[in-house]
């Protein structure tokens, strides 16, 4: 079904997707309008996969075809099967890559966000008519190549034939896709909302040392793999404070998904996480 992929966004979930959908055997091409964040998405890429096979889980010749079939550029191939957008959580900025691109494609193209909050249909209604029926929301989680969920997001227009081969698809290269309705932060990121609230909520104000507490007591009593704020810290606060803000707009601002004084603040200071070697914890 899909042989050629192209990946809009060399960030961290860009190229996380493009990485893993090359491990699958297929041609990609990974795109972003800063050539200096894709040289390192590159390198950074190309590390991974070294130090895998350093590890044995793939060998010499399996590396030699992934880093073959992962290209860079600045302008897409016109016979993708699919496009995969994975740029900043802006509505507008996203609206206004949709139609450039679905003028560029050829018709067959199927184009996919990877949005974690944007409904689907307020990027549809925007494309031409005859492009809304392949277009859908395709949420991948970090690290994408090892995360297993995806999230299959159809809107009012999308091809429910559409959304089923792909479903069959991600089943075939051992990932775990869940089928979703277009509705304010999907199925996990509406979920999400109360793991990260109410402990911000608890903690309050900047202290490390009761935001380690909370991420321990939820580890080891709740048997999360990682505590809200480590989580905070690897997805990026402004990512999660944007998200946020966007799942509690869509709910009419009811309480329950409403942003923490505590996210903005961190954001506002440029303490974003990992990426900054500064968040909630120092790294």
């Amino acid at each position: 079904m899909l042989k050629k992929i192209a990946v809009l966004g060399a960030g961290t979930m860009g190229s996380g997707i493009a990485q893993w959908f090359a491990q699958s055997g297929l041609d990609v091409e990974l795109s972003d309008n800063s050539p200096v964040a894709l040289k390192v998405a590159l390198t950074n890429i190309h590390t991974s996969w070294d130090k895998l096979l350093a590890k044995g889980k793939f060998t010499q010749e399996q590396v030699a075809t992934f880093k073959k079939g992962l290209t860079t550029t600045q302008t897409f191939s016109k016979d993708c099967d699919l496009m995969i957008e994975a740029i900043i959580e802006n509505l507008d900025i996203k609206i206004d890559v949709f139609q450039r691109m679905s003028s560029h494609f050829n018709k067959e193209t199927i184009l996919a966000t990877n949005t974690s909050s944007i409904p689907i249909d307020a990027i549809a209604k925007e494309l031409p008519k005859d492009r809304r029926d392949k277009f859908l929301g395709l949420h991948f989680f970090n690290p994408a190549t090892i995360m297993k969920l995806v999230e299959v997001i159809g809107g009012h227009w999308t091809e429910q034939k559409l959304t089923k081969n792909l479903i069959k698809w991600f089943e075939d290269q051992g990932k775990k896709p869940a089928l979703c309705k277009d509705g304010p932060g999907f199925i996990v990121n509406r979920l999400a909302r109360n793991y990260y609230g109410e402990p911000l909520r608890i903690v309050n104000t900047e202290n490390e040392e009761k935001s380690r507490e909370v991420d321990i007591i939820l580890k080891e009593i709740g048997g999360f793999r990682m505590g809200p704020f480590e989580l905070m810290d690897l997805i990026g606060i402004d990512i999660n404070y944007s998200v946020t803000k966007s799942v509690w707009k869509s709910f009419f601002h009811e309480d329950r998904f409403a942003p923490h004084a505590l996210q903005r603040k961190m954001v506002t200071s440029g303490r974003l996480g990992k990426k900054t070697k500064v968040g909630f914890y120092e790294y």
